[in-house]
């Protein structure tokens, strides 16, 4: 039996609208645009309405948070690979052009680019932390926020980034000392 118009939108009076300004504040705190905030309640209130349609939902404030804090995440996934310049494309980088020689600007360029392949070798969760911490240059807590994760899992992820990624220089012939910019 399909519920009514009418009977859908009792229930998102009764079971939805009254989350609207929690939800609201979830996301104003997660974002680092407040502009997008409104899309993501309108795509969040979709998700669910779709999720009602299936018969899906025995309790409606869990499954609504747990889908914005998807959206989020992905949102952020999103938007963090979207604006990063790949490290293989700096030559408009004026931090990387010091007047160096050309055999040392192409060895930069390739210890850049075995860079961008260990920081895509790792897991998904610790290379979104090494991104927002190393490359975006966002504190801890901003991360912890973000992501939704403990501080303290945001420090351990951003260590084992770093170790793992030293690992992979140096296995593909990296000497330590050029990588100290990861460190900091």
């Amino acid at each position: 039996m399909t519920p009514t118009h009418s009977d859908q939108a009792q229930w998102f009076a009764e079971e939805v609208q009254p989350w609207e300004k929690a939800l609201r504040a979830y996301l104003h705190r997660s974002l680092p645009s407040h502009a997008d905030v409104d899309d993501l309640i309108q795509v969040s209130y979709l998700h669910l309405l779709r999720a009602k349609e299936k018969g899906m939902i025995r309790d409606t404030r869990p499954l609504l948070f747990a889908i914005a804090r998807n959206l989020v995440r992905d949102f952020l996934r999103h938007t963090t690979e979207a604006e990063l310049v790949p490290l293989t494309e700096t030559d408009d980088l004026p931090v990387l052009v010091d007047k160096c020689g050309v055999v040392e600007h192409i060895c930069r360029q390739q210890e850049l680019a075995l860079l961008d392949e260990a920081i895509r070798a790792l897991p998904e969760r610790c290379r979104e932390v090494i991104l927002l911490r190393k490359i975006k240059g966002l504190p801890q807590k901003e991360i912890a926020r973000l992501l939704g994760i403990a501080e303290h899992t945001v420090e351990s992820l951003a260590t084992k980034g770093v170790h793992r990624c030293g690992a992979y220089l140096r296995a593909h012939g990296v000497e330590p000392q050029s990588h100290d910019a990861l460190q900091s």
